[in-house]
């Protein structure tokens, strides 16, 4: 035996409407057990704390009418436990591969990385979001197997932000993640602390992430049905579960909350609203703190997006609210009958977010993002700038430098694109046709430049790039050369092909 629960029989999809809503409670992850401390690898002098957090394969309970659910976690839980540190106090994680030596969702032999003759069970941690040197960063090409570990450093040298923990294993990302390979990483600062935001017990992480489940309980990931290619396109299940469970209530005090929102699934966009219309502040974005809160009634959220949200239960005693998906609810806020109190006015100035200017870039790069039809290997590959994943780096720049990067999206979907390591901020989308550009390489827009939208004003990690649009944004290449990755975040797309290599490098010396 290697260590896996045995198989199941196949079962039918389960219609998750007939299960019962709002029984079970909302799980938080706690916080994971420091193990000690280590020397720093920079400064040997320096102790750092140090965590060892394992992969496993266990069950949990989705809800409270299901059978125990198969799922790997990081320390055996889904989500993982919360990593917490303070801005400028790095930590050691020690990431443990305790996994099975056989995958229990189905592995496609025909993707780059996948092939057969590689170990089905490969895993390599990336922190999203996180500003880390390149052998902390998780490359894809640096998975490794049950039985093995890799000691990652962070340096934490950001602003205050949530970010978030996941595989990033070259072909099989899409199915260690599903699987339930994710968590939460917050780092904390002095100006955060300063504003005197909702915490503790007011200060809830939201992880969400959609699903199919069989009849049974269990974990289902489709096929494609084309004969020797398991891929496909996109994932849009239809069940979401919050932080780990389907359909949960939390009970809440007729006061302000604070609400850590992660989109954590494969592929989907989230239009999150209040059931009773009532508004929200969103504060925050991927990369922290926006300059002054902004007002909304409804939140889109693209795959690997985070938003920041203070919303304010008071005047709702004795309410039941739920967080809906459009028209879907995906749980339920109870709020407390009884007297409120009154609590700290939300401050109309959070942080300065200076803004770069377009003057301090050195360097434009045109990206296009476009599909291909390969009906002998795959039912489609999707591609950045027409490019495979083990082509040679065509991006290379200067630690310290300014560049815009313009994203030509020639699809009909909307892409969420990451960049490793850096932050960036949105400049402009700008709707083009895309006809005219196939066939002449030529740009000619339709309509006038759009500014971001108030609440991706901030400083970003992920970037929503509309279909037949131009989405620019301006990137300083701050922190340290080596190899990193920028990819579409649609975990399927990554998978097979859209996924490409930048190296930055150092300064010329003179």
């Amino acid at each position: 035996m290697d260590g896996a629960l045995p198989p199941r029989p196949a079962q039918a999809q389960l219609n998750a409407a007939t299960l019962e809503p709002f029984v079970d409670p909302l799980p938080v992850p706690g916080a994971a057990p420091i193990d000690g401390v280590r020397a720093s690898p920079t400064d040997p002098a320096l102790q750092l704390p140090y965590y060892r957090i394992a992969m496993r394969e266990a069950e949990v309970q989705l809800h409270r009418d299901l059978k125990p659910t198969r799922i790997w976690g990081y320390a055996g839980m889904f989500p993982g436990p919360r990593l917490e540190a303070r801005k400028g106090q790095g930590i050691l994680v020690k990431w443990a591969n305790e996994l099975p030596l056989r995958h229990f969702l189905p592995i496609d032999p025909r993707l780059h990385g996948a092939e057969a003759g590689q170990p089905e069970v490969r895993a390599v941690v990336h922190l999203h979001g996180a500003k880390v040197p390149p052998g902390s960063d998780g490359f894809p090409e640096h998975w490794y197997t049950p039985g093995n570990a890799r000691l990652y450093h962070y340096p934490n040298e950001q602003d205050a932000a949530m970010l978030w923990y996941h595989d990033h294993a070259m072909g099989i990302n899409r199915l260690n993640v599903y699987a339930g390979l994710l968590g939460p990483f917050f780092i904390r600062d002095d100006t955060e602390d300063a504003l005197g935001l909702p915490r503790g017990n007011y200060e809830v992480p939201l992880i969400l992430c959609d699903r199919m489940l069989d009849t049974d309980g269990q974990l289902l990931y489709p096929v494609s049905g084309y004969p020797g290619a398991d891929w496909i396109p996109e994932l849009f299940a239809d069940t979401t579960l919050v932080n780990g469970k389907l359909l949960p209530y939390l009970e809440v005090e007729a006061r302000p909350y604070r609400l850590r929102v992660l989109n954590a699934s494969n592929s989907r966009t989230y239009l999150l609203s209040l059931s009773n219309g009532q508004g929200f502040h969103q504060i925050g974005t991927d990369q922290g703190l926006l300059a002054g809160p902004v007002t909304l009634e409804r939140l889109s959220l693209a795959s690997a997006e985070r938003a920041d949200l203070i919303v304010d239960f008071a005047g709702h005693a004795g309410e039941r609210i739920e967080l809906n998906n459009g028209v879907a609810p995906l749980m339920q806020f109870r709020v407390a009958a009884g007297s409120e109190r009154l609590h700290g006015v939300l401050p109309a100035t959070l942080r300065p977010v200076e803004r770069i200017a377009e003057s301090e870039a050195s360097a434009t790069r045109v990206h296009t993002l476009d599909e291909q039809d390969d009906l002998v290997s795959n039912p489609v590959v999707l591609l950045l700038d027409g490019r495979h994943w083990d082509m040679p780096v065509t991006e290379t720049p200067v630690l310290g430098t300014t560049e815009i990067w313009s994203f030509l999206n020639l699809t009909e979907d909307s892409h969420a694109v990451h960049l490793h390591m850096v932050r960036f901020q949105i400049l402009d989308r700008r709707r083009f046709d895309v006809s005219h550009y196939r066939r002449s390489g030529q740009l000619r827009y339709i309509g006038r430049a759009v500014a971001p939208e108030p609440g991706e004003a901030g400083w970003k990690d992920t970037v929503r790039a509309d279909a037949r649009t131009v989405t620019r944004i301006i990137v300083r290449f701050d922190g340290y050369t080596g190899r990193y990755v920028w990819h579409c975040h649609m975990l399927e797309h990554e998978d097979n092909d859209m996924m490409r290599p930048f190296e930055v490098i150092p300064r010329p010396v003179s």
